[in-house]
């Protein structure tokens, strides 16, 4: 049983989202599109929301069955009932898949964080999966440039007596995070920045982004290794169909990081784009869309004729 509400996206076309039940808690959702059509979901990176993906959803769904999912904790999702980290998110995207009834296998797209969840479905669910698209993803670099200050400033904002001197400080921080997604500052707008408000102030929203955070890297050493060369084995070694994007200018996860994707898995298909930052579903959104279309398409056929 799913429950329709409005939701409010931060960027692109507006959609209704649904919510249904995984592992006992709601996960929002958008669903859309051609039952019939290839199956593509779609996956945010850290503390974001289903929202980053909006623009493309909707251009993607005129031909796509389209399915886009906070990640439970973030968004306007609450936690699920495991500690946040790969693992447990590739679960409840799982479970939204079966939540949903589609047992085919789907092209996964996952943007930042999202790109390492899509990984570690296809790596523990192979069953799964058709294909994965990389836009900007965790998973092949030492570096990210996440900071948690902007959510540090919120906390101190919100103490009683004094939180009004924080207050700026957390919404400038609040601003340079967003800003620091995109070559175009502008970008971040202020529809924007009102949904990452959002998506910030609810209730599990700091112990997910913390707990996630722990789980794959420390801040002084940066992004772990273990984990990473595991997963890329994983996947190397599963023979799906793999096209790496990124952004020529991204400051989060720095452009280096799509030679080391190519690297490690030299099977893959890579695009960079230029004058991109660490979203290019948003700011490269037909560009993007017109590369997905056309490897659905070539993973579609590689499939039907194996």
């Amino acid at each position: 049983m799913t429950e329709q509400h409005t939701s409010q996206p931060a960027a692109g076309a507006p959609g209704a989202t649904t919510t249904v039940q995984v592992a006992g808690r709601p996960v929002r959702i958008r669903l859309s599109g051609p039952e019939q059509a290839p199956p593509v979901v779609l996956l945010h990176g850290i503390g974001r929301s289903l929202e980053d993906w909006s623009a493309a959803h909707e251009l993607l769904a005129q031909d796509h069955r389209v399915l886009s999912t906070d990640l439970p904790g973030f968004g306007l999702s609450p936690a699920g009932p495991e500690k946040p980290g790969l693992a447990a998110f590739a679960r409840s995207v799982v479970g939204v898949l079966d939540a949903v009834g589609e047992d085919r296998p789907v092209h996964l797209m996952g943007n930042s964080l999202g790109g390492a969840v899509a990984m570690t479905v296809a790596a523990e669910h192979p069953e799964r999966v058709a294909s994965l698209l990389l836009a900007n993803s965790a998973g092949f670099g030492r570096e990210a440039n996440v900071s948690p200050l902007p959510m540090v400033w919120a906390a101190l904002s919100r103490l009683p007596v004094v939180g009004h001197r924080f207050r700026p400080l957390a919404r400038a921080a609040a601003v340079r995070s967003n800003q620091n997604c995109f070559f175009d500052p502008a970008l971040a707008t202020p529809e924007l920045l009102r949904h990452a408000a959002q998506v910030g102030s609810q209730p599990d929203f700091r112990a997910t982004f913390v707990g996630t955070y722990r789980s794959i890297g420390l801040p002084v050493v940066g992004v772990l290794p273990g984990w990473r060369r595991a997963l890329l084995e994983r996947i190397r070694d599963s023979g799906l169909p793999v096209l790496v994007l990124w952004g020529d200018a991204d400051a989060v996860l720095p452009a280096h990081h799509a030679e080391a994707a190519a690297a490690a898995l030299p099977e893959a298909r890579l695009h960079v784009f230029p004058d991109t930052g660490h979203m290019p579903q948003i700011e490269r959104t037909a560009e993007l869309v017109e590369l997905a279309r056309e490897f659905v398409a070539s993973a579609e056929e590689r499939r039907a004729a194996s």
